[in-house]
């Protein structure tokens, strides 16, 4: 364990920090009255209890770290003073009483990871109470950064987790918890990602952030389809996977965008965001809802340029259907232009025809004002 060197027979970075440590020191090393493997004395119990804690913390796991104390005595408990804490495997009626015996700040917990695992629940999952005492008891670690997870079978209960106040967090993970807030601000987190969750107020959430800087929203539910983004203070953000029928994203100071959308019917779109620098776009319209003629609008996205060689392009995906006729093409139009969200200066049609039935079709894009006064070429 102390040992362990590299193909070129150096020492490894676990080893020199373990080596450095002895060094430089100052608690004086003491000799284990306990045997060693072989009946002599323990040497690496022996060891200085930071050096120990080191060992422990390259170990990545809590609960492999809490397994130590069946060595010697001298490891027993000391997994609870370390302060990057992964849990993981661990039963959920066990993890609070595991956080209960971690040492409280100071000094303070820099990263706190929960991952409950997939079990045999009950049929209605969880109770939001006891999902609730967990979460209070890691904010009572007061944690730098923390990672909350649980899975996706664990049916928990929707009538909301209260999600306390991290005010130490400058980044928060979470994962397949359905919440509301506790109140109290987070002023110092500066990342949040959330995916799978039922969030009771986004738009709350975020005015309790003053200084959030990146906002990841992966699969997002709820029964309001709206989805409201306003900051201030907010660099980046990412959606992925939103079935939002409703955008509202107020933003001056965010430089990069991803947005993927899913859009049973017209979408409502909002974006002030006059710094914004790269996007990359995508609406996906589902049930067939935009039809100009014989022709279904599918897929919609935007891309900024990533290399210096590339342009800025705006791809339609359409297919033409000989059963179906609309003769709505404001609304075409309208819905196209709802999502140019920046500047291109390509266009792409990628169009799935059952015959020769697309020229009115690319010939009524292509007379678009805001089309034929942007594009440099044009494919189809």
């Amino acid at each position: 364990l102390l040992a362990h060197h590299t193909a070129n027979n150096e020492p490894s970075v676990v080893g020199r920090d373990l080596q450095a440590s002895m060094q430089l020191g100052t608690r004086r090393r003491r000799r284990s009255s306990e045997p060693g493997p072989a009946g002599g004395a323990d040497y690496l119990s022996a060891l200085p209890e930071d050096l120990l804690l080191l060992v422990l913390a390259r170990l990545g796991c809590a609960a492999a770290a809490a397994r130590t104390g069946l060595l010697s005595r001298r490891w027993r408990g000391l997994w609870a003073r370390l302060r990057d804490l992964s849990f993981r495997g661990l039963a959920f009626p066990s993890l609070q009483a595991a956080l209960g015996r971690v040492s409280r700040p100071p000094p303070a917990v820099s990263l706190l990871e929960i991952h409950v695992p997939s079990q045999n629940w009950p049929e209605d999952g969880p109770a939001a109470g006891a999902v609730t005492s967990l979460l209070r008891a890691a904010a009572l670690l007061a944690p730098e950064k923390l990672v909350f997870t649980f899975p996706l079978d664990s049916h928990l209960s929707y009538a909301g987790v209260d999600l306390p106040c991290f005010h130490r967090a400058t980044s928060i993970v979470l994962e397949w918890i359905p919440f509301v807030l506790a109140g109290g601000e987070y002023p110092a987190l500066q990342t949040l990602s959330i995916r799978g969750c039922e969030v009771d107020d986004l738009g709350a959430l975020l005015s309790l952030c003053p200084h959030l800087r990146a906002l990841r929203l992966i699969w997002l539910g709820g029964d309001d389809d709206r989805t409201t983004v306003h900051s201030t203070s907010l660099q980046e953000l990412v959606m992925e996977a939103m079935w939002a029928r409703r955008v509202d994203i107020v933003a001056p100071m965010l430089k990069q965008l991803t947005v993927s959308l899913h859009a049973y019917e017209q979408a409502s779109i909002s974006i002030l965001a006059p710094m914004v620098e790269k996007v990359s776009w995508q609406c996906l319209y589902q049930n067939r809802t935009i039809w100009f003629g014989l022709w279904c609008l599918e897929k919609l996205s935007l891309q900024t340029a990533e290399a210096q060689e590339q342009l800025p392009s705006l791809h339609i995906h359409a297919c033409s259907c000989l059963f179906d006729f609309s003769n709505e093409e404001a609304n075409f139009a309208e819905e196209i232009e709802k999502h140019l969200v920046a500047d291109f200066s390509a266009l792409e049609l990628h169009l799935t025809t059952t015959g020769h039935v697309f020229g009115a079709f690319v010939s009524h894009l292509l007379g678009l004002n805001w089309i034929c006064s942007v594009i440099t070429y044009k494919e189809a």
